[in-house]
């Protein structure tokens, strides 16, 4: 089939490698030429594992092409896909400026049927917006030309993108037209192979279907971090807890790790946007609202035992802290709302440097921050630790759940570990010598307390 899609962003630039991966002939759509010329040689704007030898490869053997030419691209295909940004307006709700933009260029040059669908995460009745949108521009020019909005939300993880797409668990498609539901079935039939993943609906349950999803798995990191808060007031450990609740097959483990909070382009923006909608059509959407507040302040939680390890805020001033992650996840270089920004940026204001290291994120951190002499962004793990008054850890890359702790110690200043992710065992940070504060777990002073009561009886 021949589809376009608008946006080589995250979802537009995977979406479209995939389709092209399966046979289809895809042109995707920028108005950013710099962006368009540099996809052409395969230069890509985001880190993805797997992303870019998939786009080469599609390239080069043709099925795959970038253009900046509005025209062209709604010429070439009755599938027209829309994988614009959705940004946050200032009071959170979903901004579908760019999504009705794109809407009114296809309904500028169309000359035949369309299927344009929403691939871009938009608020409940956004495909009701574009259809309106659509049919304006149509009468703007004297033409009646028939077409449907179909909504198709994605569910890729950043970090494991491409086999989401390949190996969807679930594609859902919202639409009640007999024409669409016929194509969408035909596009997404090299998906549909082994069993049955196409799920049919209405419109809004598929727009609500996608918020839904990203809101419940918000929901349980913040329940999750809200329960390791109380542990580590009432001396249990959370790292326990999780996996006596985690055995219940009715919770299961994903998305149950206490950690520093979540970040990325999806969970805080969605989370948002839904209980905005949910406040137009008059609801209090309690429940999003202290997901949200519960994220919030566990973003702060490293900071303040940072803060209490070192007698007070005005302690850090002239300190060199270590930090090891910047990007809000593994497996992916986007900083965007990521945990290590909050601590940065209260880092600073308390007058310490910052030592950092991530294996793909620097380059973003330095877009977003420029050069400062506050900021060293350092080769390895191992550079950032030199002369370090504490280390903390943000992001749990799998390089850092195996250091060399005497290289740590001797390295560093004082070697005190703050872990944002529970990549230690406190009993080991114990043995090696390290002070070490972790999420939800028995504080090092307690831990020092029940090992020597251990010893005494014995």
């Amino acid at each position: 089939m021949n589809l376009s899609i608008f946006g080589t962003g995250y979802v537009g630039l995977v979406t479209g490698a995939c389709l092209a991966e399966v046979g289809h002939n895809v042109i995707c759509i920028d108005i950013d030429q710099s962006k368009i010329d540099n996809l052409n040689k395969n230069i890509l704007p985001i880190w993805e594992p797997g992303l870019a030898a998939l786009v080469e490869r599609n390239l080069n053997e043709g099925r795959l092409h970038f253009t900046t030419d509005v025209a062209v691209a709604v010429k070439h295909a009755e599938i027209q896909f829309i994988a614009v940004g959705t940004p946050p307006n200032e009071d959170g709700s979903a901004d579908l400026q760019y999504v009705l933009a794109v809407a009114e260029s296809i309904a500028r040059y169309m000359q035949n049927y369309k299927v344009i669908i929403n691939k871009s995460t938009v608020p409940v009745g956004a495909a009701d917006k574009v259809q309106a949108c659509i049919t304006q521009a149509l009468a703007e020019r004297g033409k009646k030309i028939a077409f449907d909005t179909v909504s198709n939300p994605e569910f890729l993880k950043e970090g494991v993108a491409v086999s989401d797409f390949m190996k969807p668990d679930r594609i859902i498609i919202g639409t009640q037209s007999t024409e669409a539901h016929k194509l969408m079935s035909e596009l997404y039939e090299p998906f549909n192979r082994n069993h049955e993943r196409i799920m049919f609906m209405d419109v809004k349950s598929a727009e609500l279907t996608k918020y839904a999803a990203n809101a419940m798995l918000a929901t349980k990191i913040s329940f999750m971090n809200e329960i390791a808060n109380m542990a580590e007031v009432l001396g249990a450990d959370i790292e326990n807890v999780r996996k006596g609740i985690g055995a219940d097959p009715r919770i299961g483990y994903h998305f149950i790790y206490p950690g520093c909070g979540y970040g990325g382009s999806c969970f805080p923006k969605d989370v948002q946007a839904l209980e905005r909608i949910a406040a137009q059509v008059g609801y209090n959407a309690e429940l999003l609202k202290a997901t949200e507040a519960v994220n919030n302040r566990q973003k702060t939680r490293l900071f303040e035992k940072l803060v209490e390890n070192f007698g007070g805020a005005e302690k850090l001033s002239g300190k060199i802290i270590a930090i090891w992650g910047l990007s809000f996840k593994p497996n992916t270089d986007d900083m965007r709302e990521a945990p290590s920004r909050n601590l940065i940026e209260a880092l600073w204001k308390s007058g310490a440097k910052v030592q950092a290291f991530d294996p793909v994120a620097m380059n973003e951190c330095q877009r977003i921050y420029g050069r400062r002499d506050d900021l060293m962004l350092m080769d390895t793990k191992e550079a950032a630790l030199r002369n370090a008054d504490a280390l903390i850890i943000v992001t749990e890359w799998r390089q850092f759940r195996a250091p060399d702790f005497d290289l740590i110690k001797a390295e560093m200043k004082n070697p005190v570990i703050f872990d944002g992710r529970n990549l230690f065992s406190p009993e080991r940070m114990i043995r090696e010598g390290i002070t070490y504060y972790s999420i939800g777990r028995r504080t090092e002073h307690k831990i020092h307390e029940v090992v020597y009561h251990a010893i005494g009886e014995n």
